[in-house]
């Protein structure tokens, strides 16, 4: 059955409903069997507005049902958010962005015999303008489906599972935000750095392979027991491709379908150790990972989530490779009585490292999340998040040496934000958060004597799945 996920996964890949045992233990997007249930029209995406309408609606002219039978399963998904900082920022204003997803996956081994073998795309039709790069020059960005506006093509992938689905190997065209460095309580949230870390973006070359560029690379995965899964993915280091260091990669890469294989690789391996997964248990995962670059590279110009980062260019530093390391947790504290899907308190939390040469030498990050507390809404969730990332000592020397009249330090955000479930679906989801030391304390454009001063965000957002 085909589920949506928060992030394509994000910050994605990146779907409203949270799909837990698929986060908890990295799995694909998509399941890959098709199960038709009682009074459900076979082959419709979970959650989805389908389960809601009449059958010629939710399966029109039977061509999903169809194509489910064959092998065949597609969803479309559509988020639409408003934001608006009433104060701080370096302007105030509200805006609108929207993102509409379209996914496919095929069931190779039903459709032509080729055992454990499936097929995976998704493609994203992205409007509007971000407020992150509009009003406030965050690097932690407000949403994560903010990026330019495009029609681009991000995962294309095969999939081949061996050894009773113990062993999995994917290539094509990845983004490493579907399947590393998440947390499940993260994807309840919207900020783009619960999914991939702003660590991740401004430390590696144009951004990373993540929303909403892919890169060709190949994932290798492996499950000796039910508890433990381990992964290692090799990517090619510049999703843009041929790309100058001042240019934004998404203008380098416009429409996803530049393949680049001649950029130095990014290595990334990671362990994920799920327990007390029996019923009536508190559950959890706990994570460690680590990733390499190889390439050469400067970090004079840096842009994240479409804003330019000012303090780059007081970094002049080149670096023969790279590296990061990181830990993550979810844990479950309180667990609702009955079977099914656990809901009830759990806790998740981040920390990353990287050499102090980097634009970001620490990142870190915890929450909370309440899902199903009350009984007349049970599928609802409440989240509260705050992140951290601190700009590297180096850069503060850097602009002190130059007599910069603000010196970085850190950004860091809290963000609380209530799900609600209209129906299966269909999500309505306001959002609040608040930003200290926007850009890192960095120079306010009106005025360079002065940082820009700290903002708050309300947003509300819509999540279709059909």
């Amino acid at each position: 059955m085909l589920r949506f996920l928060q992030r394509p996964i994000g910050r994605s890949g990146a779907l409203l409903s949270i799909v837990a045992a698929a986060c908890l233990s990295g799995g694909a997007a998509v399941a890959q069997s098709i199960e038709q249930q009682s009074g459900r029209v076979p082959g419709l995406p979970e959650p989805s507005i389908g389960s809601s309408l009449p059958s010629e609606l939710a399966d029109p002219g039977g061509v999903r049902s169809r194509l489910a039978r064959r092998g065949v399963l597609f969803g479309i998904n559509y988020i639409g958010e408003v934001f608006g900082n009433p104060t701080g920022g370096f302007r105030q204003g509200t805006v609108y962005d929207g993102r509409a997803e379209l996914q496919v996956q095929a069931d190779l081994e039903k459709m032509l015999g080729l055992r454990g073998l499936s097929f995976f795309a998704n493609a994203y039709q992205i409007h509007g303008q971000g407020i992150s790069a509009e009003d406030l020059g965050v690097l932690m960005p407000v949403s994560f489906i903010e990026a330019d506006p495009a029609n681009r093509l991000s995962e294309l992938w095969f999939e081949q599972k061996l050894f009773a689905d113990r062993v999995s190997i994917r290539f094509g065209a990845l983004a490493l935000d579907t399947e590393f460095m998440l947390t499940d309580g993260g994807a309840a949230l919207l900020n783009g750095t619960w999914g991939w870390p702003a660590i991740a973006a401004l430390n590696m070359p144009q951004n990373g392979p993540a929303y909403p560029l892919a890169a060709p690379g190949i994932r290798f995965a492996y499950a000796p027991t039910d508890r433990l899964v381990t992964r290692l993915a090799i990517l090619n280091g510049n999703p843009a491709g041929a790309c100058s260091p001042e240019s934004d990669p998404q203008v380098c890469n416009p429409y996803g379908v530049k393949f680049p294989l001649d950029a130095p690789p990014l290595l990334i391996g990671e362990a994920a150790y799920s327990y007390n997964e029996e019923p009536g248990e508190l559950a959890g995962t706990i994570k460690l990972g680590g990733y390499r670059n190889f390439g050469t590279y400067s970090f004079q110009h840096v842009i994240t989530g479409g804003v330019h980062v000012g303090w780059a260019k007081d970094h002049d530093i080149e670096t023969d490779g790279d590296f990061g390391l990181y830990a993550t947790f979810d844990q479950m504290i309180y667990r609702l009585p009955g079977a099914g899907d656990p809901k009830g308190i759990a806790l998740f939390g981040r920390v990353f490292g990287a050499p102090g040469h980097n634009p970001v030498n620490v990142y870190w990050e915890a929450g909370i999340t309440f899902e199903g507390l009350h009984p007349s809404r049970p599928d609802d969730t409440f989240a509260l998040g705050y992140a951290h990332t601190s700009i590297s000592p180096d850069v503060a020397e850097h602009q002190e040496a130059n007599q910069r009249p603000v010196i970085t330090s850190y950004e860091a955000v809290l963000e609380a934000s209530y799900a609600a479930q209209i129906i299966p679906g269909f999500t309505l989801q306001p959002d609040f958060q608040y930003f200290w030391n926007p850009g890192g304390h960095v120079s306010d454009p009106a005025d360079l004597n002065k940082p820009i001063p700290n903002a708050a965000v309300f947003g509300l957002r819509t999540t279709v799945n059909y």
